[in-house]
């Protein structure tokens, strides 16, 4: 990848560390040429292999310097705490006002929480992803593999593209803490919309049924919720297998029923599982199309034989690697060619990375409001991953045309289990309220010629087309990307399909758990000695989600159309970090987590999540240096006088059972703030009430801003994550009752008259 191979390609100095380290990485999937600096000597291998492959390199710049290496850069990501950012004027603005400058900080450059700092336990702490992981009778615990910090890497990507389709360089403020906030599915809706939130089960989703099932060799990840097939067709499997008791009762087929005696339903389906194998099961389970998966290992991920024809792995090479590279996961889409082979990090020839102009557009003298205002997206998306990419197009302006009907029900508009609120309806379900809110609603019945037809009508009109369907089905339109292309030449179509529109999975039918399982991250939320717990919330599905933004940001950028083919399997399998390299560079040691202290790293101590007072309350507490022990220790007494990480390793202990019976009597949120006064990262583990209503630094920042919405009145909603100070993102709707702007928007685009709109609704197409 060099410095003039393509002028087109983005030129993105890349100031980050752990905090941003994903979103540089999936700059470098898009293929901008990213150039890194740091000393290139004694950097972490896995940091060098995976996390780094691709870039380039030029040793630790003066002020000076780096001003010369940002004069010629289209994006300047940078990350950390605000004391440590080299790129911000004492004024709060940037250095580097020509470029798009994203600066991701743990809370955020504004707030009384500007100067907290945090890793991924604290911010995922912070943000409530903690709280909703782990067993009822043991400590919260975060999902793993930092997925806190690369959900705030992918927010800065998806901001720093944001504003190059906008054509304006300006600053691009993304908080951690709110990144993990967005990203929590109902944690925080179930309290704005029902004043309860869920808690931690040890894997039991709450609003549908499915969880991870023991096999005879292993474990597997799947349930029944879904369309009313995924319940039919695995009870006539179990069945055939002599495994359905008394599940063949007609009062099972009541899917209210059904979930009321939901425990007893699951231990029907925990025989059935228990008797076959994992890897036997998995396999039928994809065959007949049904969500399950076996649980597997991060280190089987380069051998998936999805990942293996769809091209999705990619080889690194370099100094220190074996001699053919070693094989890593790659990135997430297919819109562009994706790289196959990648040097690991390398110093960068000659006296300057970068000679010419860039890619960035020339400075907008007078924006848009907001960065996508003209882009009009066609939503043909359900449930969560879908909607999730939607919601972030029309929160940046984008217009986005959502078609719906009662003949295809949305799950989060229709099932009980979702509404949240009790005596809700579908037009007002708190879960479809918070993820379609910026979106007109069209109702179109797609079982009719005359509704596929109408479908196909308002294509030309439409910049970007979104859908989750299962491969094949827009093709049965007349919608496949060829079909497309014929009636909008410059479209872009973005398919989210679960494992991609081709290979030999290409048929198998995903949920945010089943993608979990076969992408290693189920099988890595065990405790020590203990079986997969699982997540209860659909991480996967914004991953994704994420990613899906990233790839049409891009193409938006580039002013052309394409085929965005996003696997969410592939979206997960990117968040594995150096998982599938372990096995050949070394994982750095022992695992030093316990089942008492699943929460340990191996880079601080004491790190965990510790009792405070009250019932059930948590506070999580990570010390990553001398600095930070020797404050520690000014608080608290701790049996360990020497400070190095080795020596408080030996101790850990000890060290843990004297914090946890000093936090134990100190109220969260002020042992919070006592920490983070000392120096010391620490937060609250974080319930939905305690994000909506207790953190002064979401409620300063307005991060859960007030829609009106026409049933439930003034509700909040989740808020925008990339903050661009030029062209920043707005709520400005609340979602769509269904088909509430099927006239307007067929009037408006298509010019049906009057007469038109009533036949139409009297022959069912606009149900």
């Amino acid at each position: 990848m060099g410095p003039d191979t393509d002028p087109a390609t983005l030129r993105v100095l890349d100031l980050t560390d752990e905090l941003a380290f994903q979103g540089a990485r999936l700059l470098v999937g898009i293929g901008a040429d990213v150039v890194r600096t740091e000393p290139g000597t004694g950097l972490d291998p896995a940091a060098r292999t995976h996390w780094h492959a691709g870039k380039r390199w030029v040793p630790a710049a003066d002020p000076g310097e780096l001003d010369a290496l940002a004069a010629a850069a289209d994006v300047v990501l940078e990350s950390g705490p605000v004391a440590r950012l080299r790129g911000l004027r004492e004024d709060g603005s940037s250095r580097w006002p020509h470029a798009v400058h994203v600066v991701v900080t743990p809370f955020g450059l504004t707030g009384p929480r500007r100067d907290w700092i945090g890793d991924d336990l604290v911010l995922a702490s912070a943000g409530g992803m903690t709280w909703l992981g782990g067993r009822p009778d043991a400590q919260p615990k975060p999902p793993p593999r930092e997925q806190a910090l690369q959900t705030a890497g992918a927010h800065a990507a998806i901001g720093a593209l944001l504003a190059v389709v906008s054509g304006t360089p300006q600053l691009v403020d993304v908080s951690a803490q709110e990144a993990v906030a967005a990203t929590l599915e109902t944690a925080a809706l179930a309290w704005i919309h029902a004043g309860r939130f869920p808690v931690r089960n040890g894997g039991v989703y709450e609003h549908v049924a499915h969880r991870i099932f023991e096999t005879a060799d292993g474990y597997v990840a799947g349930g029944y919720s879904g369309s009313n097939r995924m319940w039919t067709d695995l009870l006539a499997w179990m069945a055939e297998r002599g495994e359905a008791g008394d599940l063949l009762d007609e009062r099972w087929q009541d899917a209210t029923y059904r979930w009321r005696q939901r425990p007893h339903v699951d231990a029907v389906v925990r025989r059935f599982a228990a008797r076959q194998s994992a890897a036997e099961l998995a396999a039928e389970a994809r065959e007949r199309a049904l969500p399950w998966a076996e649980v597997v290992p991060a280190a089987r991920l380069t051998d998936n034989p999805q990942l293996r024809d769809r091209e999705s792995l990619v080889t690194i090479t370099g100094e220190g690697l074996p001699d053919g590279g070693v094989e890593d996961v790659g990135f997430p889409w297919a819109a562009l060619p994706r790289p196959v082979t990648l040097p690991a990090l390398h110093r960068a020839e000659g006296d300057a990375p970068w000679h010419g102009p860039g890619r960035t557009p020339p400075r907008t003298e007078q924006p848009g409001p907001r960065a996508l205002e003209g882009v009009r997206v066609l939503d043909l998306t359900w449930v969560l991953a879908g909607p999730y990419v939607t919601k972030q197009l029309g929160e940046h302006g984008a217009d986005i045309v959502k078609i719906e009907s009662r003949h295809r029900q949305d799950p989060t508009r229709f099932a009980p289990s979702m509404h949240l609120r009790p005596g809700s309806d579908p037009d007002d379900s708190g879960y479809f309220i918070n993820f379609n809110r910026n979106k007109r609603g069209v109702a179109l019945n797609l079982r009719t010629e005359e509704g596929q037809r109408l479908l196909r009508e308002l294509v030309p009109h439409c910049d970007v087309i979104v859908e989750n369907f299962s491969p094949g089905v827009l093709a049965r339109w007349g919608m496949d990307y060829t079909s497309l292309r014929a009636l909008n030449p410059d479209v872009i179509l973005v398919s989210m399909a679960g494992v991609g529109q081709t290979g030999p999975w290409r048929s198998a039918v995903t949920f945010a758990d089943t993608l979990a399982a076969m992408s290693g991250l189920a099988g890595e939320t065990r405790d020590p000695g203990g079986p997969p717990q699982g997540l209860t919330f659909g991480l996967g599905d914004m991953i994704a989600a994420n990613c899906a933004v990233l790839a049409t940001l891009d193409l938006l950028a580039r002013g052309r159309g394409g085929h965005v083919d996003l696997s969410q399997l592939e979206a997960m399998a990117a968040t594995m970090g150096p998982a599938a390299l372990e096995s050949v560079l070394g994982d750095g040691g022992p695992d030093p987590r316990t089942a008492e202290f699943p929460n340990r790293s191996p880079h601080a101590v004491p790190h965990g999540v510790y009792p405070a007072a009250g019932d059930d309350r948590w506070v999580a507490v990570s010390v990553t240096d001398e600095a930070q022990w020797h404050a520690l220790t000014r608080l608290v007494e701790l049996p360990c006088a020497d400070g190095e990480l080795a020596a408080r390793r030996a101790h850990e202990d000890e060290i843990d059972a004297a914090l946890a019976a000093w936090t134990s009597r100190h109220d969260a949120h002020k042992l919070a703030e006592m920490l983070q006064a000392e120096g010391v990262a620490a937060a609250v583990v974080a319930t939905g009430q305690d994000l909506v209503e207790a953190d002064e630094q979401l409620a300063a920042r307005g991060f859960y801003p007030v829609l009106d919405h026409p049933l439930t009145g003034p509700v909040r909603h989740e808020g925008i994550v990339a903050r661009l100070t030029a062209t920043p993102g707005e709520l400005d709707r609340p979602a769509p009752l269904l088909g509430q702007h099927t006239d307007e928007v067929l009037r408006e685009l298509l010019g049906l008259s009057e007469e038109r709109l009533a036949t139409l609704t009297t022959e069912g197409v606009t149900e």
